[in-house]
């Protein structure tokens, strides 16, 4: 019999794993200790996840987080009694009837599709002293093999039932689990920092972005503090390519659909598009006869079509290849409003975009080259754990024609080609099959937050597919045509999702070359504000981002104020620095405070821009 708790294993574990044991065990200990604090209370779903598990209830009576030191004390005393937890596989009218015996109603609902649905000759059980769940498990032997110190109830949230906004609202507790005291007291303190560190909190109080119910939900507003972020990004980005020989093009925010059927993106894509707009225009033929014409057009949710165009749009020769195509572009994915979060998840995006193409012999090189590249733009913003998740096709996987384009031989021989270029890079990867894009193999990079979360933080794929689709062509060596390879890159992903990242990243400190103020300077009095301006007016001219403090408050206070908004570089100036032509550093997160002449601190502050120097207090992630 193959059933399971939930729709999936949302925990990426493997089951037969001790730690995936004690958090499916720990969701039924939970749902003991619910039940007991609210009799009459039904189950939905309660599977481990990556942190933890979670369980869905119907409850006889509200619980609040302040109830949970009584249901964390209750979990405890039920696994101090040593109970077992006993499978017990049922034909299905036995199933049947102990579901309408345990008087659980979404559990029978689920029941009854798993046998009809999937055709299960009967479903699985455990029991835990009196307690029966609907469960395929697997789970520990006792209750004593859980340990009592290495999980805590994180937080409760509303949950439709099966996912599905059309059905009940459930509540569902949250919970954290590990195997030792240690690895969850590093949880609560990351989640700690999640809460001081959220990227939607401090794009708030930094006025980095905010989003407009007028404007549109995932459709964020990038404030002036923001937009010097963004625009230090791309102007970092520009000359990393620059360098690296990328050529930039500009492509506009909309297309004919017919362009995505030829490349294959629809009706794949379809659901990930805004709606399509129709444009009806009516011409005068050469027999006077009038005619309507009818062309459909679509934002764009990728540029990699827009620039296929443009390397196609005239012969191209093997001597110039690679081409490297690079474009911050804007483009448009449909988004359900309840999944848009913040920076993170939204509707519309600038991409971090480049499109290689290149001949097969060049792939290898290639692929080395923007592995390389990553490396240098993590190193310069303070990221060292990451890794690549290599993402590959699935031969056996019955829907692979629907998934996949289908050429066997590409797919062996191209991942062949990016598994080579990744083992000579170094960098530590994994293999997941089935997860490739449905033109080829992808790379991720993948890299764990301050906050705790493993994000996506680009991708990166081969294309054997949409150049052929489109006729792409060179002429080669030996004066024939061949159709180019391409490499789809996006190092810093999006604006918005790595500007989401950077925020938490540097807990809203950015470095002085990201700030949005790079220099503050406060005056012990007005007395010295014409001093102050002539600092600040030497310092703009220099093209760094510096201000006076206007406040009518104390020098204290200034200084409090700009700590708050996190500014890298106060500069107090007073009488003794206005008559020896110096001023006091004060910086971010750095106790010591340096007095020093103007001419010198112009001088170092020009090297911490130039070379992109991360703050002395910060420490790599």
């Amino acid at each position: 019999m193959s059933q399971s708790n939930s729709d999936q294993n949302p925990s990426g574990l493997d089951s037969n794993s001790d730690l995936y044991k004690i958090r499916h065990s720990l969701a039924h200990i939970l749902a003991m200790a619910v039940q007991s604090l609210r009799p009459g209370t039904k189950l939905g779903f309660g599977p481990p996840i990556d942190d933890g598990f979670y369980y869905d209830f119907i409850l006889a009576e509200p619980l609040q987080e302040s109830d949970f030191p009584e249901l964390e004390k209750r979990m405890k005393h039920l696994i101090k009694q040593n109970h077992k937890f006993v499978r017990e596989d049922l034909t299905r009218a036995d199933a049947l009837a102990r579901i309408d015996a345990m008087g659980e109603p979404y559990k029978k609902q689920y029941a009854e599709e798993l046998l009809e649905k999937h055709g299960l000759s009967g479903l699985s059980f455990y029991k835990t002293n009196e307690f029966v769940d609907m469960c395929e498990g697997p789970h520990v032997d006792n209750s004593r093999q859980i340990p009592t110190d290495a999980f805590k109830l994180k937080s409760i949230a509303g949950a439709y039932w099966r996912g599905d906004s059309r059905n009940t609202m459930m509540t569902r507790i949250y919970a954290w689990a590990f195997l030792t005291k240690e690895e969850l007291d590093q949880r609560v303190l990351e989640q700690k920092m999640a809460l001081e560190r959220d990227h939607k909190k401090l794009g708030k109080e930094l006025e980095i972005f905010f989003v407009d119910d007028e404007i549109g939900k995932g459709l964020p507003l990038w404030m002036p503090n923001g937009t010097v972020v963004r625009d230090e990004l791309e102007k970092y980005m520009k000359e990393v390519e620059f360098k690296a020989g990328y050529q930039r093009v500009s492509t506009p925010h909309l297309a004919k659909t017919d362009l995505y059927y030829k490349t294959g993106h629809l009706p794949y894509y379809a659901e990930g598009m805004y709606p399509f707009m129709e444009l009806k225009e009516k011409h005068e033929t050469a027999s006077g006869a009038i005619e309507e014409v009818r062309e459909t057009y679509v934002l764009k949710p990728m540029n990699c079509p827009h620039h296929h165009k443009i390397f196609g749009h005239r012969p191209r020769s093997y001597r110039e290849l690679p081409v490297r195509l690079a474009e911050y572009g804007q483009v448009y994915r449909y988004e359900d409003s309840g999944a848009v979060s913040g920076l993170l998840r939204v509707s519309g995006m600038c991409m971090n975009d480049a499109h290689i193409y290149c001949s097969e012999e060049q792939i290898k090189q290639e692929f080395l080259s923007v592995m390389d590249m990553h490396r240098q733009v993590y190193e310069t913003l303070g990221i060292s754990k990451f890794y690549m998740r290599f993402s590959t096709w699935d031969s056996e996987d019955p829907k692979g024609k629907q998934k996949y384009v289908d050429n066997p031989r590409a797919w062996e021989w191209s991942q062949k080609k990016v598994r080579e270029a990744m083992e000579e890079s170094g960098l530590p990867f994994v293999e997941r099959k089935g997860e490739a894009a449905f033109y080829g193999p992808k790379i991720d990079f993948q890299f764990r937050t301050v906050t705790g979360r493993e994000e996506t933080a680009s991708t990166n794929q081969l294309d054997f597919a949409v150049p052929e689709r489109l006729g792409l062509k060179y002429i080669g060596a030996d004066n024939q045509e061949h159709t180019p390879y391409c490499i789809h890159r996006a190092p810093m992903g999006t604006h918005e999702r790595f500007t989401a990242f950077l925020i938490e990243h540097f807990g809203g400190a950015f470095p002085t070359w990201l700030a949005p103020t790079q220099v503050r300077v406060v005056t012990v009095s007005d007395s010295f504000n014409e001093y102050a301006d002539r600092v600040v007016n030497d310092l703009r001219s220099k093209m760094v981002r510096a201000e006076r403090d206007p406040a009518p408050d104390t020098m204290g206070k200034k200084i409090r104020n700009a700590s708050k908004q996190k500014i890298p570089n106060v500069l107090i100036v007073g009488e003794k620095e206005q008559q020896d032509g110096t001023i006091t550093l004060r910086r971010h997160g750095v106790e010591e405070q340096l007095t020093m002449p103007v001419a010198d601190f112009m001088t170092w502050i020009d090297e911490e821009i130039r070379l992109r120097k991360l703050p002395s207090w910060f420490k790599k992630a």
